[in-house]
């Protein structure tokens, strides 16, 4: 079902309370932001709240604090990088609850950054008393945050119950579009590139996937535990042992839709710059660390021909060349092809930045243990809670 967006609401003279993902990374202390990446993806909704008369109050965890305040998790700098990134003053409330911050409230036009809200146990214990108390502060609720849609918290699940209508935010919306399309009723051939090291990660995925795409190709070292279990050599390579009977079964479940790579880039150890050689047989004493030119060239073959595109994890150890060459060439790929192209978050972002196409990609999701959660078909709590269109 769709859900209710903020662009639905009337927000003239609101307090609209968005819930963004601004878990940035801090150096120095919690003094320094090194990537406002994150800021930056929540702006269309902020400057869209203001441009309707709303007074905006922003919310967000950030880091790990255990439930208590930690002045190096504070939102001090976010506050200051944001009142950069608008061109005028973010205040910052002192905590996200209580008498102090329903003083601060913001007037139309004027943006307030809650303190952390992991500060408080009362969020990821999901307290219906700390989400009520949250609630009180708005008249409208957006969530903007997809990247903490999988958790159902106070902030993402909790408060929902106690505003009279929760949207999604802008980039939450482009999220639900692009993943719901490739997901529910893509344009075909669907494909989906499957790598990163553990099947573990991703059974639900492949299961999952493999119903509604039209193939499957896997990569990274998940793919030598589906080799295993068909009795193929694999050397070193790095094999859940206990997951040879899954791998076994998914390959008889889901035949020819599963493909796996014909030949292997292999070493004799795991660092930058080992010697390296192809082959199609893995011997003993080597370890496979990215796909080999004819699976490259088979993978980009399909890929060329498809018309949406799902690629979570990495070919190979890409962090570590040359054994980022088949990933690198895979994002090429799906960037030339011309198909509908869907990202998930994490080593996949990171791959095809480092292969210097995003712009060509028509989503890369904000969101990697949500974007995952989705592709499996799971329903995710700050999702499900949004009012319904």
């Amino acid at each position: 079902m769709a859900k209710l967006s903020i662009k639905d609401l009337d927000l003239a003279g609101k307090r609209v309370f968005i819930r963004v993902d601004f878990n940035v990374p801090l150096a120095n202390g919690g003094q320094e932001i090194t990537s406002d990446k994150r800021i930056k993806a929540s702006l269309g909704s902020i400057n869209y709240a203001l441009e309707k008369g709303a007074g905006v109050i922003l919310a967000s965890h950030l880091g790990r604090p255990k439930g208590k305040p930690n002045p190096e998790m504070s939102m001090k700098p976010v506050a200051e990088r944001l009142s950069q990134l608008l061109g005028k003053p973010v205040k910052l409330a002192p905590d996200c609850v209580g008498p102090a911050v329903e003083a601060m409230l913001p007037a139309p036009g004027e943006v307030l950054l809650l303190e952390n809200l992991r500060f408080h146990a009362e969020e990821e214990a999901n307290d219906p008393a700390f989400s009520q108390q949250l609630a009180k502060l708005c008249d409208v609720y957006v969530n903007d945050a997809f990247g903490s849609a999988h958790r159902a918290h106070a902030s993402t699940e909790g408060m929902t119950r106690f505003v009279k209508q929760a949207a999604a935010g802008l980039l939450m919306d482009q999220e639900l579009k692009y993943l719901t399309m490739a997901t529910k009723n893509p344009a075909r051939p669907c494909v989906a590139i499957l790598g990163g090291a553990k099947v573990s990660d991703k059974i639900e995925v492949i299961e999952n996937l493999a119903k509604v795409v039209d193939q499957v190709l896997i990569g990274g070292a998940m793919a030598y535990t589906f080799m295993k279990s068909q009795g193929e050599p694999t050397g070193k390579s790095l094999v859940e042992d206990d997951k040879l009977e899954l791998a076994d079964k998914l390959l008889k479940e889901f035949g020819t839709k599963i493909v796996l790579s014909v030949d292997h880039v292999v070493a004799a150890e795991l660092k930058e710059g080992a010697a390296n050689e192809t082959v199609t047989r893995i011997p003993d004493d080597r370890m496979g660390l990215d796909i080999g030119p004819q699976t490259i060239e088979k993978y980009s073959a399909i890929v060329r021909g498809a018309k949406t595109i799902i690629w979570n994890g990495p070919m190979g150890v890409f962090e570590k060349p040359p054994f980022d060459k088949g990933t690198v060439a895979l994002a090429k790929a799906v960037a030339d092809s011309g198909a509908v192209s869907v990202v998930g978050g994490g080593d996949s972002e990171k791959a095809i930045k480092s292969a210097g196409v995003t712009d060509k990609i028509s989503h890369v999701s904000t969101g990697g243990g949500a974007s995952l959660e989705f592709l499996s078909g799971i329903e995710l709590p700050g999702v499900a809670a949004l009012t319904e269109k």
